[in-house]
Protein backbone atom coordinates (compact mmCIF):
# COMPACT_ATOMS: atom_id res chain seq x y z
CA UNK A 1 0.00 0.00 0.00
CA UNK A 2 2.39 2.31 -1.21
CA UNK A 3 2.50 5.33 -3.88
CA UNK A 4 -0.71 7.69 -5.02
CA UNK A 5 -1.10 8.15 -8.57
CA UNK A 6 1.08 10.94 -8.93
CA UNK A 7 4.00 9.59 -6.83
CA UNK A 8 3.45 6.43 -9.24
CA UNK A 9 4.25 8.26 -11.94
CA UNK A 10 7.23 10.09 -10.77
CA UNK A 11 8.77 6.76 -9.43
CA UNK A 12 8.22 5.20 -13.69
CA UNK A 13 9.35 8.86 -14.84
CA UNK A 14 12.66 7.56 -12.96
CA UNK A 15 12.92 4.22 -13.42
CA UNK A 16 12.10 4.14 -17.01
CA UNK A 17 15.19 6.50 -17.53
CA UNK A 18 17.21 3.66 -15.13
CA UNK A 19 16.06 0.44 -16.69
CA UNK A 20 15.94 1.45 -20.23
CA UNK A 21 19.26 -0.23 -21.05
CA UNK A 22 18.03 -3.51 -18.67
CA UNK A 23 16.88 -6.18 -21.60
CA UNK A 24 17.88 -9.20 -19.78
CA UNK A 25 14.76 -10.10 -17.71
CA UNK A 26 10.97 -8.99 -18.18
CA UNK A 27 9.94 -6.32 -15.30
CA UNK A 28 6.46 -6.15 -13.74
CA UNK A 29 5.30 -3.32 -11.52
CA UNK A 30 2.64 -4.20 -8.79
CA UNK A 31 0.88 -0.45 -8.17
CA UNK A 32 -2.29 0.02 -5.61
CA UNK A 33 -5.50 -0.39 -7.97
CA UNK A 34 -6.08 3.43 -7.68
CA UNK A 35 -2.58 4.09 -9.36
CA UNK A 36 -3.09 1.34 -11.87
CA UNK A 37 -3.98 3.83 -14.81
CA UNK A 38 -1.60 6.49 -14.27
CA UNK A 39 1.33 3.56 -14.27
CA UNK A 40 -0.24 2.44 -17.37
CA UNK A 41 -0.19 5.65 -19.44
CA UNK A 42 3.67 6.15 -17.60
CA UNK A 43 4.58 3.05 -18.29
CA UNK A 44 3.68 3.39 -22.26
CA UNK A 45 6.20 2.61 -25.00
CA UNK A 46 8.66 1.15 -22.55
CA UNK A 47 9.62 -2.72 -21.62
CA UNK A 48 7.78 -2.23 -18.36
CA UNK A 49 4.43 -4.33 -17.60
CA UNK A 50 1.63 -3.02 -14.79
CA UNK A 51 -0.08 -5.58 -12.49
CA UNK A 52 -2.54 -5.39 -10.12
CA UNK A 53 -2.40 -6.67 -6.06
CA UNK A 54 -5.43 -8.71 -5.98
CA UNK A 55 -8.37 -9.58 -7.42
CA UNK A 56 -12.26 -11.21 -6.52
CA UNK A 57 -12.89 -14.45 -8.36
CA UNK A 58 -16.38 -12.91 -9.55
CA UNK A 59 -16.55 -10.72 -12.31
CA UNK A 60 -19.11 -8.13 -10.97
CA UNK A 61 -21.49 -8.58 -7.86
CA UNK A 62 -22.41 -7.59 -4.24
CA UNK A 63 -18.83 -7.42 -3.19
CA UNK A 64 -18.23 -3.99 -2.11
CA UNK A 65 -14.81 -2.53 -2.11
CA UNK A 66 -13.44 -5.55 -4.17
CA UNK A 67 -12.04 -5.23 -7.50
CA UNK A 68 -12.78 -8.16 -10.77
CA UNK A 69 -10.39 -9.30 -13.29
CA UNK A 70 -11.96 -7.66 -16.46
CA UNK A 71 -11.92 -4.32 -14.30
CA UNK A 72 -8.70 -4.70 -14.01
CA UNK A 73 -7.42 -5.79 -17.65
CA UNK A 74 -9.20 -2.63 -18.56
CA UNK A 75 -7.24 -0.44 -16.75
CA UNK A 76 -4.89 -1.43 -18.31
CA UNK A 77 -2.71 -4.44 -16.07
CA UNK A 78 -1.75 -6.97 -17.68
CA UNK A 79 -0.39 -9.19 -14.52
CA UNK A 80 -1.73 -9.45 -10.81
CA UNK A 81 -0.63 -10.99 -7.61
CA UNK A 82 -2.64 -14.11 -6.21
CA UNK A 83 -2.56 -15.36 -3.01
CA UNK A 84 0.10 -12.77 -1.67
CA UNK A 85 1.24 -13.44 2.04
CA UNK A 86 -0.14 -10.51 3.01
CA UNK A 87 -3.76 -11.74 1.77
CA UNK A 88 -3.33 -15.15 3.19
CA UNK A 89 -1.72 -14.95 6.12
CA UNK A 90 -3.48 -11.41 7.88
CA UNK A 91 -6.51 -9.97 8.01
CA UNK A 92 -7.25 -11.68 4.26
CA UNK A 93 -7.21 -14.90 5.70
CA UNK A 94 -7.36 -16.21 1.78
CA UNK A 95 -7.85 -19.65 1.41
CA UNK A 96 -6.18 -21.91 -1.72
CA UNK A 97 -9.24 -22.64 -2.57
CA UNK A 98 -10.13 -18.96 -3.19
CA UNK A 99 -6.58 -18.29 -4.43
CA UNK A 100 -7.34 -20.82 -7.37
CA UNK A 101 -10.61 -18.92 -8.15
CA UNK A 102 -8.70 -15.97 -8.15
CA UNK A 103 -5.95 -17.30 -10.51
CA UNK A 104 -8.72 -18.76 -12.75
CA UNK A 105 -10.74 -15.75 -13.11
CA UNK A 106 -7.62 -13.81 -13.68
CA UNK A 107 -6.62 -16.31 -16.62
CA UNK A 108 -10.05 -16.01 -17.98
CA UNK A 109 -10.00 -12.01 -18.51
CA UNK A 110 -6.85 -12.28 -19.74
CA UNK A 111 -4.42 -11.89 -17.10
CA UNK A 112 -1.23 -13.25 -16.29
CA UNK A 113 -1.59 -14.40 -12.38
CA UNK A 114 1.71 -14.79 -10.33
CA UNK A 115 0.80 -17.45 -7.58
CA UNK A 116 2.22 -16.93 -4.35
CA UNK A 117 2.83 -19.53 -2.22
CA UNK A 118 5.00 -19.98 1.56
CA UNK A 119 4.99 -20.93 4.35
CA UNK A 120 5.12 -19.12 8.07
CA UNK A 121 8.05 -19.08 10.83
CA UNK A 122 6.28 -21.39 13.23
CA UNK A 123 5.94 -23.69 9.87
CA UNK A 124 9.54 -23.58 8.77
CA UNK A 125 10.65 -24.17 12.35
CA UNK A 126 8.83 -27.33 12.91
CA UNK A 127 9.84 -28.66 9.41
CA UNK A 128 7.00 -28.86 7.65
CA UNK A 129 7.76 -26.32 4.88
CA UNK A 130 7.87 -29.04 2.16
CA UNK A 131 3.98 -30.13 3.56
CA UNK A 132 2.91 -26.82 3.47
CA UNK A 133 4.13 -26.09 -0.25
CA UNK A 134 2.24 -29.20 -1.25
CA UNK A 135 -1.31 -28.60 0.59
CA UNK A 136 -1.20 -24.82 -1.29
CA UNK A 137 0.06 -26.19 -4.59
CA UNK A 138 -2.98 -29.08 -4.50
CA UNK A 139 -5.55 -26.40 -3.36
CA UNK A 140 -4.46 -23.56 -5.18
CA UNK A 141 -2.85 -24.80 -8.43
CA UNK A 142 -3.62 -28.24 -9.39
CA UNK A 143 -7.20 -27.34 -10.43
CA UNK A 144 -6.13 -25.28 -13.01
CA UNK A 145 -6.02 -27.27 -16.63
CA UNK A 146 -3.26 -27.81 -18.70
CA UNK A 147 -3.91 -24.50 -21.07
CA UNK A 148 -4.45 -22.68 -17.22
CA UNK A 149 -1.22 -24.12 -16.06
CA UNK A 150 0.70 -22.64 -19.30
CA UNK A 151 -0.07 -18.95 -18.11
CA UNK A 152 0.70 -18.95 -14.47
CA UNK A 153 3.97 -17.68 -12.83
CA UNK A 154 4.56 -19.54 -9.15
CA UNK A 155 6.46 -17.25 -6.92
CA UNK A 156 8.00 -18.86 -3.92
CA UNK A 157 7.71 -16.51 -0.88
CA UNK A 158 8.81 -17.92 2.74
CA UNK A 159 6.72 -15.75 5.04
CA UNK A 160 9.28 -15.78 8.00
CA UNK A 161 11.62 -13.76 5.02
CA UNK A 162 9.16 -10.71 4.06
CA UNK A 163 9.84 -7.66 5.83
CA UNK A 164 11.97 -8.99 8.36
CA UNK A 165 15.61 -8.73 7.04
CA UNK A 166 15.86 -12.61 6.91
CA UNK A 167 16.02 -14.01 3.54
CA UNK A 168 16.27 -17.62 2.91
CA UNK A 169 19.85 -19.19 1.64
CA UNK A 170 19.87 -19.44 -1.80
CA UNK A 171 19.95 -23.21 -0.98
CA UNK A 172 16.85 -23.15 0.89
CA UNK A 173 15.02 -21.10 -1.65
CA UNK A 174 16.10 -23.96 -4.39
CA UNK A 175 15.40 -26.78 -2.91
CA UNK A 176 11.70 -25.31 -2.39
CA UNK A 177 11.42 -24.29 -5.74
CA UNK A 178 12.58 -28.09 -6.67
CA UNK A 179 9.89 -29.25 -4.54
CA UNK A 180 7.39 -26.72 -6.18
CA UNK A 181 8.74 -27.67 -9.91
CA UNK A 182 8.11 -31.84 -8.77
CA UNK A 183 4.50 -30.90 -7.76
CA UNK A 184 4.21 -29.40 -11.50
CA UNK A 185 5.71 -32.31 -12.98
CA UNK A 186 3.27 -34.71 -11.36
CA UNK A 187 0.08 -33.03 -11.81
CA UNK A 188 0.72 -31.21 -15.78
CA UNK A 189 3.92 -33.43 -17.09
CA UNK A 190 8.01 -32.81 -17.30
CA UNK A 191 7.53 -30.32 -20.44
CA UNK A 192 5.19 -27.77 -18.41
CA UNK A 193 7.16 -28.32 -14.69
CA UNK A 194 9.62 -26.86 -17.10
CA UNK A 195 8.63 -24.31 -18.73
CA UNK A 196 6.96 -22.95 -15.44
CA UNK A 197 8.76 -19.65 -14.05
CA UNK A 198 8.89 -19.66 -10.07
CA UNK A 199 10.19 -16.31 -8.35
CA UNK A 200 11.72 -16.40 -5.51
CA UNK A 201 9.97 -13.45 -2.60
CA UNK A 202 11.36 -12.84 0.13
CA UNK A 203 13.36 -9.68 1.44
CA UNK A 204 15.52 -9.30 -2.00
CA UNK A 205 18.21 -6.97 -1.72
CA UNK A 206 20.69 -5.51 -4.21
CA UNK A 207 23.16 -7.53 -1.87
CA UNK A 208 21.50 -11.02 -2.17
CA UNK A 209 20.10 -10.58 -5.49
CA UNK A 210 22.87 -12.28 -7.05
CA UNK A 211 23.56 -15.26 -4.60
CA UNK A 212 20.03 -15.94 -5.61
CA UNK A 213 19.95 -16.25 -9.10
CA UNK A 214 22.81 -18.10 -9.78
CA UNK A 215 20.52 -21.16 -8.71
CA UNK A 216 19.12 -22.79 -12.01
CA UNK A 217 16.04 -23.23 -10.02
CA UNK A 218 15.03 -19.67 -9.27
CA UNK A 219 13.81 -18.13 -12.36
CA UNK A 220 13.36 -14.43 -11.23
CA UNK A 221 12.11 -12.76 -8.02
CA UNK A 222 9.37 -11.10 -6.78
CA UNK A 223 10.35 -7.86 -4.87
CA UNK A 224 8.78 -5.96 -2.26
CA UNK A 225 10.43 -3.28 0.04
CA UNK A 226 13.27 -2.92 -2.02
CA UNK A 227 11.30 -2.31 -5.30
CA UNK A 228 10.02 1.04 -3.94
CA UNK A 229 13.08 3.14 -4.73
CA UNK A 230 14.23 3.14 -8.40
CA UNK A 231 17.56 3.21 -7.54
CA UNK A 232 17.54 0.13 -5.97
CA UNK A 233 15.22 -1.98 -8.22
CA UNK A 234 16.87 -0.83 -11.12
CA UNK A 235 20.46 -2.92 -9.68
CA UNK A 236 18.02 -5.84 -8.54
CA UNK A 237 17.08 -6.17 -12.46
CA UNK A 238 20.16 -5.49 -13.82
CA UNK A 239 21.93 -8.29 -11.62
CA UNK A 240 19.25 -10.71 -12.26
Amino acid sequence: MYKTASEAVAFLEKFKALAADVTNCELALFPPALSIPAAVEAAKESRIHIGGQNIHWCAEGAYTGEISAPMLRAAGATWVLVGHSERRHQVCQETDADVLRKAQAAISAGLKPIICVGEKLEEHKAGKAHEVLIRQFAGGVAGLTEEQFAEIVIAYEPVWAIGTGHTATPEIASEAHRLIRAEADKRFGSEAAQRLRILYGGSVKPDNIEGLMREPEIDGTLVGGASLDPDSFVKIARAA
